[in-house]
């Protein structure tokens, strides 16, 4: 039986008469799946509460930085310790200090971190900086792959853009867009054709390390490894967008997984304890190139801002206090989870590819491997949004969306898990009975 979402349809109804489209981000809409945005009131630990009293077991964690759960006591207790010194300064604060310090420690090739307020806005700056270093215009980046939603990354991007089906890059000018060359992911031929096009004229490559907007999609072996040797050979800047894997594959994200380390690298929300942040990382030799230390410009009035810098503190030194336990404890619940839903979906009758790495993973309606965009692209979104619907209405929250992913988190038990199966099994019935 359907949850009640009467409040929700309410307060959505006025949100489309003050927001465009009823949502401030189209990945929160639910046009895709045949009905309207559910609103929320609470989260704590694994569970969510929506406005009209209803709970649901979390498995978005705010797009991935809850990965202790919500309301994490150590985080709620730096933040309110912060509070009563103060919300924001627009200057210096010593807790941005410290935390440039860990994420240097941790995250593997960086020497210098610039905190901005956004995944998006450090994607962008990264760009900018990349540009500024070597002189060069032209990017390459990867189909399906999102960076944020700069104009010089729209191009061919996945997430939402993907998912509400919007034609690549209406409001980006056409010289912006020509700039921005598009590999296939997990083609490093497509990636040497393009340097080869446009020598010399190539910034940077900047790419997903394990893609997580078209959904889930891991490096083959050899990728990463080939691009960081291609931009070695081509003099362009290797720039990993971490904004989903950073502190969430590994303590030190992809870059430590899979031992390779980028030029420059980003993060977001998950440095911030869930709080909107985001920075900029690399080594110094580019790193100095920003201002005021160097000639390229970027600047953000909320930079640093205290309160999410005292979060994220609680955050990545949790993380790395109890990383030998947390890690592995996260691909043990990634195991029964992913593997699961394969079986359930077998049993069903339901075709389907579990991509899964970490505590990350994605189920595409479509029999073929999924290994690029053009392979996610072929999944069947209608089957996806009946599987959705029906795990929302069981009290099961997953995004909205076929090219996103579950994301686990520490506050998720055995029960929680076997909820979610139990959930699927039903779900993946109502698919093959559509």
């Amino acid at each position: 039986m359907a949850l009640d979402h009467s409040r929700s349809t309410e307060v959505f109804g006025h949100a489309r008469t003050v927001i465009p489209g009823g949502v401030n981000s189209p990945v929160r809409a639910f046009s895709n799946v045949g009905i309207d945005p559910v609103f929320y009131d609470r989260a704590q630990g694994a569970q969510v509460w929506d406005i009209d009293g209803n709970a649901y077991l979390d498995f978005i964690c705010s797009w991935g930085p809850m990965i202790f759960g919500h309301g994490d006591p150590e985080i709620l207790d730096a933040v309110r310790c912060q509070l009563d010194r103060g919300v924001s300064f627009g200057a210096p604060c010593e807790a941005e200090v410290r935390l440039a310090d860990l994420i240097c420690s941790v995250a593997p090739g960086v020497e210098e971190v610039r905190m901005v307020s956004s995944g998006t806005e450090a994607t962008m700056t990264a760009i900018r900086l990349a540009r500024g270093c070597t002189g060069r215009d032209k990017i390459i980046k990867f189909q399906g792959n999102y960076h944020g939603h700069s104009d010089s990354l729209l191009v061919s991007a996945g997430s939402g853009v993907a998912t509400l089906g919007i034609p690549d890059t209406p409001g980006v000018t056409a010289a912006t867009a020509s700039d921005t060359m598009v590999a296939t992911y997990n083609n490093l031929d497509s990636v040497r054709s393009l340097f080869e096009a446009a020598p010399d004229q190539v910034a940077c490559v900047i790419v997903e390390p394990v893609s997580g907007n078209m959904g889930v999609v891991a490096p083959q072996e050899g990728f990463l490894r080939g691009l960081r040797d291609l931009c070695d050979q081509f003099g362009a800047l290797l720039i990993m967008d971490e904004v989903i894997t950073g502190f969430r594959v590994a303590l030190g994200g992809a870059q430590q997984l899979f031992g390779v380390s980028a030029d420059l690298c980003t993060y977001g929300k998950i440095i911030g304890g869930g709080f909107p942040v985001g920075c900029v990382a690399g080594r110094e030799r580019f790193m100095s190139n920003l201002a005021p230390a160097g000639s390229v410009y970027q600047a953000g009035t909320l930079s640093g801002n205290p309160v999410a810098m005292e979060a994220g503190l609680a955050q990545i030194r949790k993380l790395a206090r109890e990383a030998d336990r947390l890690y592995p404890q996260l691909q043990r619940k990634s195991d029964v989870l992913f593997g699961g839903l394969r079986d359930a979906a077998s049993q069903a009758g339901v075709q389907v590819q579990v991509n899964a790495l970490g505590s990350v993973g994605t189920v595409f309606f479509t029999p073929d491997p999924v290994v690029d965009w053009q392979t996610a692209a072929r999944s069947d979104r209608d089957a996806f949004a009946v599987y959705f619907r029906a795990m929302l209405d069981q009290g099961l929250l997953i995004a909205p969306s076929q090219f996103e992913a579950v994301f686990l988190s520490d506050a998720h038990t055995d029960q929680h898990l076997q909820a979610f199966l139990a959930a699927a099994r039903t779900a993946f019935a109502q698919v093959a009975n559509r």
